[in-house]
């Protein structure tokens, strides 16, 4: 079975395709006038050094506690570019001093009485796919230490309700494990995030995340039935129910509250039925603008596709979709009940009309268009080339938002402008990119990449000056800090500023209800002095 890496994205033995990585390399050194790459080597383990454990557990919580070294490195980080960066360059100062890996709800309680009893903060880990500082240990003085806890062996798929369509599933099991449960029964929960290989149930729940779907049921919480979560306070379990008016929702209370509230331990998700017909088309706009408008009319035409990715000319060509001339809108139908085509034919119908252009050939048949398969596995790869990346010293990430129609495109123009201004500032040559990852009938939620020529040493500094700027365009213009990565430690700051003040002290007051002690999480969400 292949070792995951202690330091960044994926598994140790995935060699990314040459090609790609050469194209990107040429590309790079053309457009941000790098004569040579010098690569950083891959962290050693052993080169690693990490401090001691701060405080000492139990002799009973031996049996699913551990100091390991990997095991300590491998939980320090999330997957953003700042952690990445920092395990790169062997910055391993604040570990979490102990990995806990629970096997029932008992040892999870146990764990919370004793850190509440020893000021000891508890970070919960799912995949550890995080890109905002969701699972990195707090920093902070009040407390006496950290205890990750993984939930790795809350891994099982419970019971099917096949005449209902849902599932009892625990938290900790990873998308494809919960998929191939879930296949033989022709269901799935047709949830992909592009961390699906690394990310858990609880880790989707926990953060809202984004899936499949670029239409009507974009978020997790979208098939969240019923949730079961332990907290210090004990355990809250809502009712299953098909909907229901009954106050606020307990399932939406607990749906993006970042570990800060409770553990999630299982929860009863609605499934789908395995798609058996699809169609995608690879439409092309010479008009960025064009594109923009046709997923607008798409978005409010009632024909939901399952995918409607607009990505713009320089995304498109250093993704194999073509020589960078045009904006590309990969179009998606799927349905396991009826046929696509005519659903397809309406929207190919709206992008004529304002200038799209596709292979007829190739648009609505059984299988993906050509242009559309090679943007499907350079999606997927896109981490695994970020780490190669990072290790050439550029500087490189992502930040993702979304806006109202009527906003859009004077939004787009200063995200845009801004972010130049401040990669030349800071950087001197970089470019930024734009993708739409959601559609709704009211706005898009744009994804913009950064990429940057990076100074030695220096990355960091230069990345966190380019996102604040662009973090406080984002709020002054209406935006959100956020659509689908979370708010974490790194989104706090314009999250407060993002919500009304009320709400920042209800939150506050239920995390005190959940967590009066305030060991879950701490700095993730809610500032502790609020």
């Amino acid at each position: 079975m292949s070792e995951k890496k202690f330091w960044g994205w994926g598994y140790e033995d995935f060699e990314i395709a040459p090609t790609l990585l050469e194209q990107y390399k040429t590309m790079l050194q053309f457009s941000l006038g790098i004569k040579e790459f010098v690569k950083k080597p891959i962290p050693e383990l052993s080169d690693i050094e990490l401090r001691t454990p701060r405080f000492s557990l139990p002799p009973s919580f031996s049996n699913f506690c551990t100091a390991a070294k990997k095991d300590r490195a491998a939980h320090s980080y999330g997957k953003s570019f700042r952690d990445i960066w920092r395990a790169v360059y062997g910055r391993f100062d604040n570990p979490p001093d102990y990995i806990a890996y629970p096997k029932t709800e008992q040892e999870i309680q146990e764990i919370m009485n004793f850190a509440q009893a020893n000021r000891v903060a508890l970070i919960p880990f799912g995949g550890g796919s995080s890109v905002v500082g969701g699972v990195e240990p707090t920093r902070s003085d009040k407390y006496s230490g950290v205890i990750t806890i993984d939930m790795k062996h809350f891994n099982q798929v419970l019971e099917i309700d096949r005449k209902s369509r849902t599932a009892r599933i625990q938290a900790g099991i990873y998308g494809p494990a919960l998929e191939a449960v879930l296949k033989p029964q022709g269901l799935t929960i047709r949830h992909f995030p592009q961390s699906f290989e690394f990310s858990t149930l609880g880790g989707w729940i926990a953060t809202r995340s984004g899936g499949h779907f670029a239409t009507l049921f974009t978020h997790i919480d979208e098939f969240v039935e019923a949730i079961r979560m332990v907290s210090p306070k004990g355990i809250m379990e809502s009712r299953r129910l098909p909907g229901s008016g009954a106050g606020p929702s307990e399932e939406r209370l607990i749906s993006g509250s970042e570990g800060t509230f409770g553990i999630i331990t299982e929860a009863w998700m609605r499934l789908q039925d395995i798609p058996k017909y699809k169609a995608t088309t690879a439409v092309n706009f010479k008009d960025f603008n064009a594109g923009v408008e046709a997923c607008r009319q798409i978005s409010q035409s009632g024909l939901f596709p399952t995918n409607a990715r607009l990505v713009s000319p320089m995304e498109a060509f250093s993704n194999g979709l073509g020589d960078g001339s045009n904006t590309v809108l990969i179009l998606g139908f799927e349905s396991a009940h009826h046929q696509v085509e005519p659903l397809m034919k309406e929207a190919l119908s709206i992008c004529s009309k304002l200038g799209g252009s596709w292979n007829e050939k190739k648009s609505g048949g059984k299988k993906d268009d050509a242009a559309a398969g090679r943007w499907k596995k350079s999606f997927l790869q896109a981490p695994y080339l970020r780490d190669e990346l990072v290790r050439l010293g550029l500087v490189i990430e992502t930040f993702e938002t979304a806006v109202t129609w009527d906003q859009f495109e004077h939004f787009h123009q200063e995200i845009e402008r801004t972010a130049i201004e401040c990669i030349r500032s800071e950087c001197g040559k970089g470019i930024i990119t734009c993708r739409f990852t959601h559609l709704y009938p009211d706005g898009p939620a744009p994804y913009y990449t950064v990429i940057a020529k990076g100074t030695d040493g220096k990355q960091l500094e230069q990345w966190d000056t380019i996102k604040s700027a662009v973090s406080d365009k984002i709020i002054e213009l209406g935006g959100t800090i956020t659509h689908h990565h979370a708010v974490g430690k790194d989104h706090r700051p314009w999250y407060e500023k993002q919500r009304s003040a009320p709400y920042g002290k209800v939150l506050t007051n239920i995390k005190k209800t959940f967590d009066p002690e305030w060991i879950l999480n701490p700095d993730v969400l809610i500032r502790s002095d609020e």
